[in-house]
C-alpha cells in the first residue's frame, strides 16, 4: 500500500524518476493513493506529460475513471484543466477522443467548457469532431456559450463549428445580465449572430 501511496505522489508532483523507480520496484502501475486516484490520473491533471508517458509505457489503464469526482478519464480529465502536454501525450499514445460508454464526457467539450483554448486547438487539429453531439445533444460550441465562455465559443466559430439558435440564446442570457457582463460577453453573442446570418439585437 505504502509504494502505491509513493507512485501516486511522485506522478502528482511530476517526478518521473521516482515514477520509473516505483514501477521498477514492482509498483502497481493502476494502484489507488491516498484519494482513490491512479498516478495516471494525477500526472494527466497536473499536466506532467513525461510521467503520463511512462505510466502509459507501464500499461497504465487509460479508460479508467479518473478526476476529482472519478467522473472522467485520464484524458478528459486533462483537458478539463487545459492539461495540454499531458492531453498531447495520452493522444499521442493512441487514446480515444470519442466518449467512453460508462464516461460520457469528451474532451473536446470539458476543454471548450472550461475555456482552455489552447487544449481545444490541440484537439482539433488532432481530429477532434467539432460537431459531436455526445454530451446531452449538445455541441463543444453550445456547451461553451451556454457556460459563457467566450474565447472558447470564438475559437470554435473560427475553426468551422457550426453557429445555432441554442448557443446564441445562451450568450444573449449571459449579456443581458448587467453592464460588464454586456462588454465581455456581447463579443460572443455578436460573433454568433453573424455566423447565424442574424442582424445585431
Amino acid at each position: 500500500m505504502k509504494r502505491s501511496y509513493e507512485l501516486t505522489r511522485a506522478a502528482e508532483d511530476g517526478d518521473v524518476a521516482t515514477v520509473a523507480r516505483l514501477l521498477g520496484a514492482g509498483a502497481a502501475v493502476d494502484a489507488l493513493g491516498e484519494d482513490a486516484r491512479t498516478a495516471l490520473d494525477l500526472a494527466a491533471q497536473e499536466n506532467h506529460a513525461d510521467v503520463v508517458r511512462v505510466l502509459l509505457g507501464a500499461g497504465a489503464d487509460a479508460a479508467a475513471h479518473a478526476g476529482p469526482y472519478h467522473d472522467l478519464t485520464p484524458l478528459t480529465c486533462a483537458a478539463m484543466f487545459g492539461s495540454r502536454d499531458a492531453v498531447a501525450a495520452l493522444l499521442d499514445a493512441g487514446v480515444s477522443m470519442a466518449a467512453q460508454d460508462r464516461i460520457p464526457y469528451t474532451p473536446l467539450v470539458v476543454a471548450a467548457s472550461n475555456n482552455h483554448a489552447e487544449t481545444v486547438a490541440l484537439l482539433l487539429d488532432r481530429g477532434a469532431a467539432v460537431e459531436d453531439r455526445a454530451m446531452k445533444n449538445r455541441t463543444a460550441l453550445e456547451w461553451a456559450a451556454c457556460f459563457g465562455r467566450v474565447e472558447s465559443v470564438l475559437l470554435l466559430l473560427d475553426r468551422g463549428a457550426e453557429a445555432t439558435g441554442t448557443a446564441l440564446s445562451c450568450a444573449e442570457r449571459h449579456a443581458q445580465r448587467g453592464e460588464e457582463e454586456r462588454g465581455r460577453y456581447g463579443r460572443m453573442a455578436e460573433a454568433l449572430r453573424a455566423a447565424l446570418g442574424r442582424d445585431a439585437a
